[in-house]
C-alpha cells in the first residue's frame, strides 16, 4: 500500500537524497514511533541532517542557521513550557517585539507553530536548523539550566530511581520533604551515566552554586541551581550516601548504589569535604563494565599487550602499575585480573575502597578505623591458599615486604604506585627500603600511563605541522612517514573536538640488564637509558605514536605527557 508523501519528503526524493521506498518506510516509523519525519530520518541514519536541511531550505525558501554559531547568551528562559519544546521539538531562540522565532528542522510543522503561538499570545517565525544539532540544543538546556528544578516538576521517572538499602525513615525527614531537591539530584546522577562522565562535583561558593561533570578527563559546568539550596543539595548526598548528616565539620566517605532498573544498578563513591561556604560533595562514578572492555579496547599498542599479556601467564612474581590518581590505574589491573578470573584460580584483593565489583573475585575493603590496613589483608590472604593477590596500592614498606614475599612464595601480585614512570617505581621501592635483590627478582612487569582524550571521528582535520616541528616534538624520522596528524574541531557528536579517551602506556619488562641497575641500586636516569636501550617506549614516545595514528592530537599529547 503506498504511503502519502509530504512536500518535504517528496523533494527529497526528487533530489534524490532518498529512495521512494525510504521515503515511505521513514513517513511510516515516523508515525508508528510518533516522532517527526526529519528526527526519523536522521536517527535511522536514511539521510543527513545537514542534507536534509539543505534541500528544505530550498524547498520552502528558509534559509538554514548553524546552532554552533548561535551565541546562546541571547537565549530567552521560560519563553516556552518545557513539555512543549520537546513535544513539537521546536526550541524558541529570540524574542524581538511581539515575534518569537523558533528553531525547528522541519518547516511543515505548522501544528507546533501554532500552538506555541496560542501559549504564549506571540507571532511565531520559523527559523531553519540541523535535527541533530536541534537535539543536543535542546537535551543540553533540559540539562543545564539554571531553573532545572522547575523544568523537573512534571517528570515522574525521577520519582522512579531508588537508593537501594537506604535508611527509609531518616530519608523521610531530611530530604523527603523537598521533591525539587531530590528530583535535581535524580537528574543529574542520570544525566552524569549518559555522558559518560567520571565524576561530579557539588560545590558552594559564597554567592553562587555549581555542578560540574568530569567528561573525559576535563570539568565542564553542568548547572547552577540558587545557593539557597546548598545545604538541602549537600543533604540529601549524605542520606544517600549513609553518611552523618549532622556532622559537617570532618570529610565523610561513603557510597551510593543507585538502582535505574530493577537489572541495572550503578555505584557512586562519594565524599565531603568541608570548605569555606559549605561541603563540597564529589561522586565518583564506578563502572563495572569498564573492567569488561577487554584488553584490546584499552589501547595498548602489540608489543605492550604481548609484554602485559606474557606476564599474565606467569604463575609467580609481581605487575606494577603506576600514574596519578584518575589514569585509569584500576581499569589495566582488574582487565588482566578478568582475564586470570577462571574456576581453577583463587583471587583476592585488597583495596582502599573496593571500585569494581567482579563476580569470582574475593574483594576486602581496607578500613583503617579497625586496623584493616593493606598489610593485615595481605597476611590474611597468605593464609586463604591464594593463586593472584592484587593490593589497591603499596604505600609503606611493610606493605612493600609482604607483597614481595607472597610474589617469591609462588603467587602473582598485582598493586599500583603513585609515581610518574616506570624508572621511578622502582626507585621509589628501593627508596621504601625494600632489598635491590628482592625487587630484581620479583617484578615481572612494569606498566606507567595516562589517559589521553581521544580525537572526534566526526570532525578532526588533518594537521599539517612542518617537519622541523615534528623532529623537535619528538617524531623520529621513521614515524613521520606514516604520520597522519589531526586537530581537533568541535561537532553536536563530541566534546571540543574529542570523544571518549584512550591509554598512553609505558610498558616494560625486567631484563638482566635492568636486574643489574636496580642491584647496583641505580637512579632512575639509568633505568631510563636501558630500557631506550632494550627497546621500550616511554610515555611520551608512545603517546607521539597515538598522535601519529590519528587517534589523538599532538596538542593533547602536550597537556599529558613531557617533551623529555
Amino acid at each position: 500500500m503506498a504511503v502519502m508523501l509530504n512536500g518535504l519528503g517528496k523533494r527529497l526524493v526528487t533530489d534524490q537524497v532518498l529512495t521512494l521506498e525510504e521515503a515511505q518506510q521513514a513517513t511510516t516509523l515516523s508515525k508508528k514511533n510518533r516522532v517527526p519525519f526529519v528526527t526519523q530520518l536522521v536517527d535511522s541514519d536514511m539521510a543527513s541532517a545537514s542534507d536534509i536541511a539543505e534541500v528544505a531550505s530550498d524547498e520552502f525558501g528558509t534559509p538554514v542557521l548553524d546552532l554552533t554559531c548561535f551565541n546562546m547568551e541571547l537565549l530567552q528562559q521560560n519563553l516556552v513550557d518545557a513539555k512543549l519544546v520537546h513535544q513539537h521539538r521546536a526550541f524558541p531562540l529570540m524574542k524581538r517585539g511581539t515575534r518569537l522565532y523558533v528553531a525547528v528542522s522541519d518547516p511543515t510543522n505548522l501544528i507546533g507553530l501554532d500552538e506555541i503561538k496560542f501559549h504564549t499570545g506571540l507571532n511565531t517565525e520559523a527559523i531553519l536548523v540541523e535535527d541533530d544539532k536541534l537535539t543536543k540544543l535542546i537535551e543540553e538546556r533540559a540539562d543545564a539550566s539554571a531553573n532545572a528544578f522547575s523544568d523537573l516538576s512534571d517528570d515522574e521517572s525521577l520519582d522512579d530511581l531508588e537508593v537501594a538499602d537506604t535508611n527509609k525513615k531518616e530519608e523521610s525527614v531530611e530530604a523527603g520533604d523537598d521533591a525539587p531537591v531530590v528530583r535535581f539530584i535524580n537528574q543529574m546522577l542520570l544525566s552524569a551515566i549518559k555522558k559518560g562522565a567520571s565524576d561530579l562535583h557539588f560545590e558552594p561558593y559564597e554567592k553562587t552554586y555549581r555542578v560540574r561533570f568530569r567528561i573525559d578527563g576535563m570539568l565542564q559546568e553542568m548547572s547552577k541551581p540558587p545557593i539557597g539550596l546548598a545545604s538541602k543539595i549537600s543533604a540529601r548526598l549524605k542520606v544517600m550516601s549513609k553518611m552523618d548528616i549532622s556532622e559537617r565539620r570532618v570529610p565523610q566517605d561513603g557510597r551510593i548504589k543507585l538502582k535505574i532498573s530493577n537489572t541495572k544498578s550503578i555505584d557512586f563513591r562519594v565524599n565531603t569535604l568541608p570548605t569555606l561556604f559549605g561541603e563540597k560533595i564529589v561522586l565518583r562514578i564506578l563502572d563495572s563494565s569498564s573492567a569488561k572492555m577487554g584488553i584490546d579496547a584499552l589501547g595498548y599498542e602489540p608489543s605492550q599487550k604481548k609484554m602485559y599479556m606474557d606476564a599474565l601467564s606467569k604463575p609467580q612474581g609481581m605487575i606494577l602499575v603506576t600514574g596519578p590518581t584518575g589514569s585509569g590505574k584500576t581499569v589495566s589491573l582488574y582487565t588482566g585480573i578478568n582475564i586470570l578470573n577462571t574456576e581453577d584460580i583463587n583471587i583476592s584483593t585488597a583495596e582502599d575502597p573496593v571500585e569494581i565489583n567482579l563476580e569470582g573475585v574475593n574483594q576486602v575493603n581496607v578500613n583503617n578505623k579497625v586496623g584493616l590496613d593493606f598489610a593485615v589483608a595481605l597476611r590474611s590472604f597468605l593464609r586463604q591458599d591464594p593463586d593472584i593477590i592484587m593490593v589497591g596500592e603499596i604505600r609503606d614498606l611493610e606493605t612493600a615486604s609482604i607483597a614481595i614475599k607472597a610474589a617469591q612464595t609462588g603467587h602473582m601480585v598485582m598493586s599500583t604506585l603513585h609515581t610518574n614512570s616506570a624508572s621511578e617505581t622502582l626507585t621509589r621501592m628501593l627508596n621504601m627500603g625494600v632489598a635491590a635483590f628482592n625487587l630484581a627478582t620479583t617484578v615481572n612487569l612494569i606498566i606507567a600511563q595516562r589517559l589521553g582524550r581521544r580525537l572526534c571521528g566526526h570532525c578532526k582535520k588533518p594537521a599539517d605541522i612542518p617537519h622541523d616541528t615534528m623532529i623537535a616534538e619528538g617524531f623520529t624520522e621513521e614515524l613521520i612517514k606514516t604520520a597522519k596528524l589531526y586537530h581537533p574541531v568541535g561537532c553536536n557528536q563530541c566534546n571540543k573536538g574529542y570523544k571518549g579517551r584512550v591509554g598512553i602506556y609505558e610498558v616494560v619488562t625486567i631484563t638482566k640488564a635492568v636486574s643489574r641497575i636496580i642491584m647496583e641500586e641505580g637512579n632512575a636516569l639509568q633505568l631510563n637509558d636501558q630500557f631506550q636501550k632494550e627497546g621500550f617506549n616511554n610515555l611520551r614516545q608512545s603517546a607521539l605514536m597515538k598522535a601519529a595514528q590519528g587517534v589523538t592530537s599532538l596538542e593533547e599529547v602536550n597537556r599529558i605527557t613531557s617533551e623529555h
